[in-house]
Protein backbone atom coordinates (compact mmCIF):
# COMPACT_ATOMS: atom_id res chain seq x y z
CA UNK A 1 0.00 0.00 0.00
CA UNK A 2 1.48 3.50 -0.66
CA UNK A 3 1.50 6.21 1.51
CA UNK A 4 -1.00 8.55 -0.19
CA UNK A 5 -3.56 6.12 0.71
CA UNK A 6 -2.29 5.57 3.81
CA UNK A 7 -3.03 8.88 4.49
CA UNK A 8 -6.20 9.08 2.75
CA UNK A 9 -7.51 6.48 4.61
CA UNK A 10 -6.46 8.06 7.87
CA UNK A 11 -7.80 11.21 7.02
CA UNK A 12 -10.70 9.77 6.27
CA UNK A 13 -11.06 7.91 9.79
CA UNK A 14 -10.52 11.06 11.21
CA UNK A 15 -13.58 12.78 9.23
CA UNK A 16 -15.69 9.72 10.25
CA UNK A 17 -14.79 10.56 14.23
CA UNK A 18 -15.12 14.13 13.45
CA UNK A 19 -18.85 13.17 12.18
CA UNK A 20 -20.02 11.80 15.11
CA UNK A 21 -18.53 14.28 17.99
CA UNK A 22 -20.00 16.89 16.10
CA UNK A 23 -23.48 15.25 15.73
CA UNK A 24 -22.96 14.50 20.19
CA UNK A 25 -22.66 18.20 20.80
CA UNK A 26 -24.94 19.87 18.57
CA UNK A 27 -22.28 21.39 16.32
CA UNK A 28 -24.15 20.67 13.22
CA UNK A 29 -22.73 23.90 11.02
CA UNK A 30 -19.24 22.02 11.67
CA UNK A 31 -20.56 18.65 10.90
CA UNK A 32 -22.53 19.96 7.75
CA UNK A 33 -18.94 21.60 6.67
CA UNK A 34 -17.71 17.41 6.68
CA UNK A 35 -20.01 17.37 3.38
CA UNK A 36 -19.20 18.10 -0.71
CA UNK A 37 -21.58 21.67 -1.25
CA UNK A 38 -23.73 19.18 -3.16
CA UNK A 39 -23.50 16.10 -0.85
CA UNK A 40 -26.57 13.56 -0.03
CA UNK A 41 -27.31 12.47 3.49
CA UNK A 42 -29.55 9.12 2.76
CA UNK A 43 -31.63 8.06 5.75
CA UNK A 44 -33.36 4.57 4.90
CA UNK A 45 -37.57 5.89 4.75
CA UNK A 46 -36.67 9.24 4.07
CA UNK A 47 -36.35 11.88 1.44
CA UNK A 48 -32.64 12.27 0.31
CA UNK A 49 -31.32 15.82 2.15
CA UNK A 50 -28.84 16.72 -0.88
CA UNK A 51 -26.65 20.01 -0.49
CA UNK A 52 -25.46 21.74 2.87
CA UNK A 53 -27.66 24.08 3.37
CA UNK A 54 -30.53 21.56 3.00
CA UNK A 55 -28.48 19.56 5.34
CA UNK A 56 -28.15 22.10 8.36
CA UNK A 57 -32.26 22.92 7.91
CA UNK A 58 -32.97 19.07 8.35
CA UNK A 59 -30.28 19.02 11.50
CA UNK A 60 -31.44 21.67 12.78
CA UNK A 61 -35.24 20.35 12.65
CA UNK A 62 -34.96 16.97 12.95
CA UNK A 63 -34.26 17.12 16.66
CA UNK A 64 -33.65 19.97 19.86
CA UNK A 65 -30.00 20.14 20.08
CA UNK A 66 -28.27 17.85 22.03
CA UNK A 67 -26.62 20.26 23.90
CA UNK A 68 -26.99 19.31 27.78
CA UNK A 69 -28.26 15.82 26.72
CA UNK A 70 -26.07 12.69 27.16
CA UNK A 71 -25.89 10.91 23.62
CA UNK A 72 -23.07 9.51 22.06
CA UNK A 73 -22.71 7.82 18.33
CA UNK A 74 -19.88 5.03 18.44
CA UNK A 75 -18.65 3.96 15.35
CA UNK A 76 -16.75 0.76 14.59
CA UNK A 77 -15.53 -1.85 12.65
CA UNK A 78 -14.58 0.93 9.59
CA UNK A 79 -14.02 -0.66 5.84
CA UNK A 80 -12.00 2.18 3.66
CA UNK A 81 -12.02 1.22 -0.35
CA UNK A 82 -9.71 3.88 -2.00
CA UNK A 83 -10.13 3.26 -5.79
CA UNK A 84 -8.07 6.33 -6.98
CA UNK A 85 -6.59 9.00 -5.51
CA UNK A 86 -9.13 11.26 -4.63
CA UNK A 87 -11.98 8.47 -4.39
CA UNK A 88 -13.44 5.85 -1.91
CA UNK A 89 -15.98 4.31 -0.21
CA UNK A 90 -16.68 3.31 3.16
CA UNK A 91 -18.72 1.51 5.59
CA UNK A 92 -19.33 1.09 9.45
CA UNK A 93 -21.29 0.14 12.25
CA UNK A 94 -23.36 2.49 14.48
CA UNK A 95 -24.70 2.58 18.54
CA UNK A 96 -26.34 5.31 19.46
CA UNK A 97 -25.79 5.59 23.72
CA UNK A 98 -27.93 8.33 25.45
CA UNK A 99 -29.24 8.48 29.09
CA UNK A 100 -31.78 5.88 28.64
CA UNK A 101 -28.84 3.11 27.30
CA UNK A 102 -29.10 1.72 23.44
CA UNK A 103 -30.84 3.87 21.74
CA UNK A 104 -30.50 2.78 17.69
CA UNK A 105 -28.20 1.16 15.86
CA UNK A 106 -27.21 0.38 12.15
CA UNK A 107 -24.94 1.32 9.48
CA UNK A 108 -23.55 3.93 7.48
CA UNK A 109 -22.36 3.71 3.94
CA UNK A 110 -20.54 6.22 2.61
CA UNK A 111 -18.79 7.72 -0.66
CA UNK A 112 -16.00 10.16 0.02
CA UNK A 113 -14.04 12.74 -2.17
CA UNK A 114 -10.65 14.53 -1.95
CA UNK A 115 -11.57 18.54 -2.71
CA UNK A 116 -8.78 20.92 -2.20
CA UNK A 117 -6.78 19.15 0.86
CA UNK A 118 -9.36 17.69 3.00
CA UNK A 119 -11.58 14.51 2.36
CA UNK A 120 -15.51 14.96 3.08
CA UNK A 121 -18.50 12.95 2.58
CA UNK A 122 -20.16 13.14 -1.21
CA UNK A 123 -23.25 10.38 0.23
CA UNK A 124 -23.88 9.20 3.56
CA UNK A 125 -26.26 6.71 3.91
CA UNK A 126 -27.83 5.68 7.25
CA UNK A 127 -29.57 2.49 8.02
CA UNK A 128 -31.09 2.00 11.38
CA UNK A 129 -30.79 -1.63 12.13
CA UNK A 130 -33.29 -1.34 15.21
CA UNK A 131 -34.82 1.06 17.58
CA UNK A 132 -34.86 0.94 21.50
CA UNK A 133 -38.55 1.11 22.73
CA UNK A 134 -39.58 4.69 23.28
CA UNK A 135 -36.59 6.12 21.35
Amino acid sequence: MDVWELTAREEIRELVARYAHFADSGRFEELVALFAEDGVLEIDGREPVRGRRALLEFLNGARESPRGRFIRHHVSSVRITVSAPGVAEGSSYFLVLTERGPDHWGRYRDRYALQGDRWVFTTRRVRVDRLASGS
